[in-house]
């Protein structure tokens, strides 16, 4: 009697342990995946059961599913990082070093030049403050078209959400001197053009991006390296010492 409990007692604890295992095994299966809310809902119903956790399931990136993906990222509210843009033509090249900052939903890019000179601009989205090298001669105006993407010279990956499904050629996950983005290609256009975007999965911001035309590189951008402690305050200070924030 007592040989057949402890057979009973063994069996029940391996039937846990298995069920525990598997658990497991299928937590990290789904840890290299983006969890994205059902598309099938609408964006109430979405973002209600993202936060519920009820109705959350994973997808994989696809050209089918890569815009959902994209729409679930958001860029860090405060960071730091230097973009190195570069333009190719037959003969040459041309690159840009720029210094980005961003807080309290203030974004200083301080981009230096084929000149030599150094380009500073601040702006909110609704105000922007320009001003050259240590110049104290400060242009303000309505930031209008001068975003903070404008400003890097990259492109607005956010672009993507706007795409017709067939004008996406490729998308999945792919990694990038250890960043793991989403990574998009379009079809290639009318004018020959071809963009690829590797957007970091960790921080919502574009790390990497490619122009193409007729098949060859004529724009490069990386930004690898991301900074997410708040700049200091004096980053967002005018020449004239008004401070923006």
């Amino acid at each position: 009697m007592k040989r057949t409990q402890k057979l009973v007692t063994w069996s029940i604890v391996i039937l846990v342990v298995l069920v525990v295992l598997l658990m497991l095994m299928s937590n990290l299966r789904r840890s290299s995946r983006v969890v994205l809310p059902d598309t099938s809902t609408s964006a109430g119903d979405s973002a209600e059961q993202t936060s519920g956790g009820s109705a959350i399931q994973v997808v994989e990136v696809t050209p089918e599913t890569v815009q959902a993906a994209i729409a679930t990222l958001h860029r860090p509210e405060a960071y730091s990082r230097s973009v190195t843009v570069e333009y190719l033509w037959n003969g040459g090249s041309s690159t840009s070093e720029i210094t980005v900052s961003a807080s309290g939903g203030w974004s200083r890019t301080d981009r230096t030049l084929p000149d030599g000179q150094t380009r500073h601009a601040i702006t909110n989205g609704e105000t922007t403050y320009i001003w050259y090298n240590s110049e104290t001669d400060v242009f303000t105006g309505p930031a209008g078209e001068i975003s903070p993407d404008a400003e890097q010279t990259i492109p607005t990956y956010e672009d993507v959400l706007a795409l017709a499904p067939e004008q996406i050629a490729q998308a999945d996950y792919r990694m990038v001197s250890d960043v793991r983005c989403i990574y998009v290609e379009t079809a290639e256009d009318d004018w020959g053009y071809v963009q690829r975007y590797w957007v970091s999965v960790d921080t919502g911001l574009l790390a990497v991006a490619e122009r193409l035309q007729d098949g060859e590189t004529v724009y490069r951008m990386a930004a690898l390296t991301v900074d997410e402690t708040a700049p200091d305050a004096k980053t967002f200070t005018l020449p004239d010492g008004m401070a923006l924030i």
